[in-house]
């Protein structure tokens, strides 16, 4: 039996979403995953696919190999490439719900979000962050079994690089690296690498702040008064985890095979080897929700929108390995 298809939303319409969307189904019409898209038919149809609108996503299975599905949800006012327009930043919010809602009743398998513009939304009263606080609110009060997330993890060919804290200014990383919320974001890691992996007894490194880990001391005492003792905290609680490592150390090709996923402590300790690993098809992934999300690892491209050229690499690579997730917990 055929999992249910994945929602896809749409994201900024005046963005590069709509294209890519269009070129991802392009690529995956014979082969899947499925999706619906949650958005505006009309804008799709201006990409030069077959657009196939169903009332319910149970439709899109078979229509699928046919033309994009679509749930469709038309704009308040047309989609200009590269302009967004605060008059559609409502209906933005409300495609992530409505993608959410049906994650929530088994109508979807999980969700892919094409990237959204924070200025509009922000503008029209949207109160999180991005994306990730939104869905973890949006699914706060549903059955979960797990260690509540949600912890951003951004993934590329072999890498998992897990987030201990997402944007924070540098100067605040510090006072935010507390062995609590390491401990924390150490279980929904290792629980998803079970749930959401298949992997059985998971392997964690977790990655130092400071240079050489510190240094005994000479260089930072945040790995001798935090993250060691958080460290030892998970082992005696049957989590797999290193001792903070040298992040200078931790992302070469022999390094990554000791590892299934690893703790950094901030953001571009985690970006920059994903991005360095493979810049077009790194995926953004929420883990620790009763729903699965998965995104592309850039944003709306507005520079480059309306002129064909937006790669849909990693929103390819989002739907494939939200399906493998979809797999994994089944």
């Amino acid at each position: 039996m055929h999992p249910a298809p994945l929602a896809l939303t749409m994201g900024e319409p005046a963005g590069v979403g709509p294209e890519i969307i269009a070129k991802a189904w392009s690529a995956l019409k014979d082969e899947g995953p499925a999706f619906v898209v949650v958005g505006d038919a009309t804008l799709l149809r201006e990409q030069g696919v077959a657009v196939h609108p169903v009332l319910a996503p149970a439709g899109a299975r078979l229509a699928f190999a046919r033309g994009v599905p679509v749930l469709h949800q038309p704009l308040a006012v047309s989609a200009r490439a590269g302009l967004p327009d605060v008059a559609n930043a409502g209906l933005v919010a409300d495609w992530i719900e409505q993608a959410v809602s049906m994650a929530l009743a088994g109508e979807v398998s999980g969700l892919v979000t094409a990237p959204i513009a924070k200025a509009p939304l922000y503008a029209a009263g949207f109160r999180f962050p991005g994306h990730t606080e939104f869905i973890a609110e949006l699914t706060a009060d549903a059955p979960f079994s797990g260690t509540r997330g949600p912890v951003m993890m951004l993934t590329a060919r072999n890498l998992r690089a897990c987030l201990v804290t997402i944007h924070a200014p540098l100067a605040k990383v510090p006072e935010l690296v507390t062995a609590e919320r390491v401990i924390r974001t150490a279980w929904v890691v290792h629980e998803s690498m079970q749930r959401d992996f298949g992997i059985a007894s998971p392997r964690l490194a977790l990655a130092a702040l400071n240079p050489h880990a510190g240094e005994s001391g000479a260089i930072g005492l945040e790995e001798i008064e935090v993250l060691i003792p958080a460290a030892n905290a998970l082992r005696a609680e049957g989590i797999a985890i290193t001792d903070p490592l040298p992040a200078d150390t931790l992302f070469h090709d022999e390094a990554r095979a000791k590892y299934d996923a690893v703790l950094c402590l901030y953001h571009d300790q985690a970006l920059i080897p994903v991005k360095t690993l493979d810049f077009w098809g790194g995926v953004n992934c929420t883990l620790g929700l009763p729903v699965i999300r998965t995104s592309p690892d850039h944003g709306t491209g507005f520079d480059i929108a309306g002129k064909g050229v937006a790669r849909p690499d990693s929103l390819i690579a989002a739907i494939r390995l939200a399906g493998r997730m979809v797999a994994a917990r089944a």
